[in-house]
């Protein structure tokens, strides 16, 4: 890594960001089989263990957090004890949970994991990914904006789940360009009009082929992309199409293409690694480092996290290191 981006990653301690969006908890069980259930031909799993960690937007706070910077998180829990699980693991994270907002309405959203061995049997998946109701919507925008002013980056991390809206997308990136606060946003969906005036939008390039309803297979075919999806997005809004093996290549308004190639060795498990991403990104924008440093070091912390097995981070000391 250059001293340049060194440069950057020296300020990440103690820097403030700000994650919003749909966050989860992952919980595993880990058992074993040595029988077929006499119910049904399904293996009965023996529970050895169980083990948490945060998801989604959650797992986008922990990225922050392991970076060095101080991350707050806003987002919905329901008023379970999955909701307690996931504030005590990020509270242990050093990520602050309170501009989080319980809805009773709902549930934690919960994705579990039955393992017997190494072998996934089964996932169970506790949600309600409807659109957050108007009265839990003003309460959670009514955190971010007491949050924001706090904060020198925003993650706008979008699961789908219900809580990034077109409304409440609009009104945190709005509040955010009026606080000066740069916006990373993590997307989902073909919707991008919700995401007009963030700072940069990262899809992956299977999520911008959908977004254009066509196939993108060679660069020349990512390159148009971008650049179409530059003229979706408006004149501030700038787009990292992440492409696995190929690096990302990053389009910004009236700039040529900034192509960064991946620096993993060896990919283990791709899980997270979107989070990592966005979350990297933000740091390196509240700490004054433009968008192709950003890139850059996204993708150094991306090739750490790959080479890691399940939900993963990369901390400060690791980003160095594989730089």
């Amino acid at each position: 890594m250059t001293k340049a981006l060194l440069k950057w990653a020296d300020l990440f301690p103690g820097c403030p960001v700000l994650v919003v969006g749909d966050l989860m908890l992952d919980e595993f069980i880990f058992g074993q089989v040595s029988r077929i259930s006499p119910e049904a031909p399904v293996p009965v799993v023996e529970v050895q263990r169980r083990s948490y960690v945060p998801g989604g937007a959650a797992n986008t706070a922990a990225n922050v957090a392991a970076l060095g910077a101080t991350p707050s998180l806003a987002g919905l829990v329901g008023a379970d004890a999955n909701a307690d699980h996931v504030r005590d693991l990020l509270r242990t994270l050093g990520v602050n949970v309170g501009p989080v907002v319980a809805d009773p309405a709902r549930p934690t959203t919960t994705k579990t994991r039955i393992l017997a061995g190494t072998q996934q049997v089964v996932r169970i998946d506790q949600e309600r990914p409807s659109p957050m109701s108007a009265e839990v919507e003003a309460a959670l925008l009514d955190a971010v904006r007491r949050a924001l002013p706090a904060a020198r980056a925003c993650v706008l991390s979008d699961y789908g789940k219900g809580v990034v809206t077109p409304t409440f997308a609009a009104a945190v990136i709005a509040l955010a360009n009026a606080a000066g606060v740069p916006t990373v946003v993590d997307p989902k969906g073909v919707d991008y009009a919700k995401y007009r005036g963030a700072t940069v939008v990262k899809p992956n390039q299977l999520e911008a082929g959908k977004v254009l309803n066509r196939d993108l297979r060679t660069s020349e075919e990512v390159d148009a992309a971008g650049r179409d999806l530059l003229t979706l997005l408006g004149p501030t809004t700038a787009i990292l199409i992440t492409r696995g093996p190929q690096g990302m290549s990053l389009f910004t308004p009236g700039g040529d293409a900034f192509h960064v190639p991946t620096s993993a060795r060896e990919v283990y498990d791709v899980t997270g690694a979107g989070d990592t991403v966005a979350g990297t990104m933000a740091v390196t924008l509240a700490v004054g480092g433009g968008l192709e440093a950003a890139c850059q070091l996204a993708t150094a912390a991306a090739a750490v996290v790959v080479g890691k097995v399940g939900t993963a981070t990369c901390s400060l000391a690791e980003l160095r290191a594989g730089g």
